[in-house]
This record gives structure tokens, C-alpha cells and sequence, in this order.
């Protein structure tokens, strides 16, 4: 539900429009398993599933990173060893190239069988994951509101019974002392009778 809710996030996606619908999909499916996993989760849970998702790479970080160790390790081999080894130096800054211009390069294929998602897949996780977790501190503030009512109405409700009580046993000690006062009355007009 929340997939199609917000599949928009995913319009535009280069990656995506290049990769095959079937490697999509299965990471569709994975995002969709994570929201109802984690729809059941606490707020803590929720947050450190959030928390990891900030720190995950996204298939452009890891062409990047991939593209910088390449280079690196093939300058050092052409310094060290042969000139030849600088090819894939220049192979990789050329890969680099290609997705910042295309969206796409050989290396992305592999990398998206092997399941690493674009930036727009895992923000939408997050988005989804975000939401799960302002409807829970909602829920819970609801929750503690509609106690704190009952505790009150409860509250309210002893105060108004014990009040009532203590009108009956006053009610019921002046018709008491009235009645005594009465019965001495009386007695005392016998007293003097006699």
C-alpha cells in the first residue's frame, strides 16, 4: 500500500529506467517486505532501521568508490610495474563518466543483481519508514491523552461520589441531632407536667 502510495518518489530514476524490470522488481518487493516488517516494530526500531538507511550506499556511491580504488590501484601498478596497468585508471574515470552523463555503465548492471539500491529506492524506505514512525508517537500520544482523560473522569467521579457520601451522612446526622433534640424537647415538657 505504501509502495503504490508513494511510487512517485521513484519517477526519474536513470538507474532504474536502465536496469531490467525484474531486478526492479525483486528490489520493490524487498522495500515493500522492510515497510510491513517494520510496521509491527517500536519507535526505537524503527529508528535504527532509519538510522542504517542514512548510512547505506547508494549505487552512485559505490560507482564512485569503486571508480577511486580502480584508479588508485592502477596508477600505483603503472608507477611501480608497467605503464600498461594505468588502463584501468583511465577505464574506470571513463566508467565514472558514463553514469554521471547516462545514469548508467557496465559496473551498474552487476552491482543492481547483487541487490544495491539507487538513492530515490532507499529514500523512499525512509520516507515510508518515517511515516510508520510519526503514526506511532501519534498513537501513543492519543493513547496517553485518552488515559489521562479516564484517569480524570474516574478522578472526578470518586470526588463526586465520596462529595455525595458526605452529604447523605450529613443529611442523615442533622435529621439525627434534630431528631434528639426533638425527643428532648418533649421529654422535658413531660418532666415538667409532672
Amino acid at each position: 500500500m505504501i509502495i503504490n502510495n508513494y511510487s512517485e518518489l521513484l519517477q526519474g530514476d536513470k538507474v532504474r529506467a536502465k536496469t531490467p524490470p525484474e531486478i526492479n522488481q525483486a528490489i520493490d518487493i524487498e522495500i515493500a517486505a522492510m515497510i510491513r516488517f517494520y510496521a509491527g516494530k517500536t519507535d526505537y526500531e524503527i529508528s535504527k532501521r532509519i538510522e542504517k538507511l542514512d548510512n547505506e550506499w547508494d549505487i552512485e556511491r559505490c560507482i564512485e568508490g569503486r571508480a577511486a580504488i580502480v584508479s588508485f590501484i592502477g596508477v600505483i601498478l603503472g608507477l611501480k610495474k608497467s605503464k600498461t596497468w594505468l588502463i584501468l585508471s583511465i577505464l574506470a574515470l571513463t566508467f565514472l563518466l558514463q553514469y554521471v552523463i547516462q545514469g548508467w555503465c557496465p559496473p551498474v548492471a552487476l552491482l543492481r543483481r547483487f541487490g544495491i539500491r539507487t538513492r530515490q529506492e532507499i529514500y523512499l524506505e525512509k520516507y515510508a519508514l518515517q511515516v510508520l514512525y510519526r503514526d506511532f508517537h501519534h498513537k501513543n500520544h492519543r493513547d496517553v491523552h485518552q488515559e489521562k482523560h479516564q484517569h480524570r473522569s474516574h478522578h472526578n467521579e470518586h470526588c463526586h461520589e465520596s462529595h455525595h457520601n458526605e452529604h447523605d451522612h450529613k443529611s442523615h446526622h442533622d435529621k439525627h441531632g434534630h431528631e434528639s433534640h426533638h425527643d428532648n424537647h418533649h421529654g422535658g415538657h413531660y418532666t415538667l407536667s409532672d
